[in-house]
């Protein structure tokens, strides 16, 4: 099925995507536009809310009585909760890292609604990026106070955390530090924060020195993924200008050329589930690529056979 553009206007770095079937709209954040989106596909109007600083993701929440209780948004400095749209932000977790340096960046909730959210380190001095971002689990259930929510470090030793997912029946979480070039699965227990011995899902060559934007001697890099109802794992490849649904062995079941060299996340929503959404980026992107794929940065979709999981929300106790 050929991608249709679905924004008028297109972000410098869209990021988590996720389909809110209770309101028929789809959400992402813009990191370096510093601000959270929405729109309703059927309409086209986009909804822009800036933030204060980059999001790196964002969920819906509900409280523990299962009523709606609006959004969670990691912000660079922490993680925040809205009661309404374009609301008030109140700070309810720290994560632990210097936000000089680092930001948060790829995450999302689990079935049980605790808020999984990686960090990436940025240098500031044009040096390496270094070693020192993290996979936090935040978990609110037990209160709505920043005394009532905990932080729990998963992984950490990273660069730039992406690729969080989980498998239909969430025994299986599946994680990429994306410099790595490799996507990694690692079986875990409901309710637990502890990972088992990772696998390797799917690693891909590594990037050529000197390549240059153009060049088709490099496939691109893990970036946001999403799982499907047949646990299949969808993954964008940065920089490689394709989306790859993967079997839980890491088989490639479908690729899927998209008009954009730096496709971010995938996810799956509309009516039926069945609409593929893929955010992409422009920012730091060269002139000849951007004449190349004059849309980048916008919000792209395609139809596909099989749906995606409802999103999940961050559970608060009120």
């Amino acid at each position: 099925m050929p991608w249709r553009v679905i924004t008028t206007e297109p972000d410098a770095l869209g990021e988590s995507p996720f389909w809110r079937a209770d309101e028929g709209r789809l959400y992402w954040v813009d990191i370096a536009g510093r601000a959270l989106l929405r729109m309703a596909p059927e309409s086209g109007a986009v909804q822009r809310w800036p933030l204060p600083s980059e999001p790196g993701c964002a969920a819906p929440v509900r409280t523990a009585a299962g009523r709606p209780g609006g959004w969670v948004i990691a912000l660079r400095d922490g993680v925040y909760r809205a009661r309404t749209w374009a609301g008030a932000l109140e700070c309810i977790a720290r994560l632990p890292y210097d936000s000089a340096t680092q930001r948060a960046n790829d995450g999302k909730c689990d079935a049980l609604g605790r808020l999984w959210v990686g960090t990436v380190h940025e240098p500031t001095d044009g040096g390496p990026r270094l070693p020192l971002a993290a996979l936090y689990c935040v978990d609110a259930r037990a209160g709505g106070s920043s005394s009532g929510v905990r932080v729990d470090r998963v992984l950490e030793g990273a660069t730039t955390s992406n690729g969080l997912a989980w498998s239909p029946d969430q025994r299986t979480l599946y994680w990429a530090d994306t410099p790595t070039h490799r996507i990694q699965a690692f079986a875990v227990e409901p309710g637990a924060t502890s990972l088992g011995a990772p696998r390797t899902l799917h690693e891909f060559a590594p990037k050529p020195r000197g390549w240059r934007s153009g060049q088709d001697d490099y496939g691109g890099r893990p970036d946001g993924a999403c799982v499907d109802v047949e646990g299949a794992y969808w993954c964008a490849l940065y920089e490689g200008a394709r989306v790859l649904r993967l079997t839980p062995a890491g088989d490639v079941l479908a690729e899927l050329p998209i008009p954009a060299q730096c496709p971010t996340m995938p996810c799956l929503g509309g009516p039926d589930g069945r609409t593929l959404f893929v955010t992409t980026a422009r920012k730091g992107r060269p002139a000849e690529e951007l004449a190349r794929y004059p849309q980048s940065g916008h919000v792209f979709a395609t139809r596909v056979a099989v749906p995606g999981l409802p999103v999940a929300a961050f559970v608060m106790a009120e």
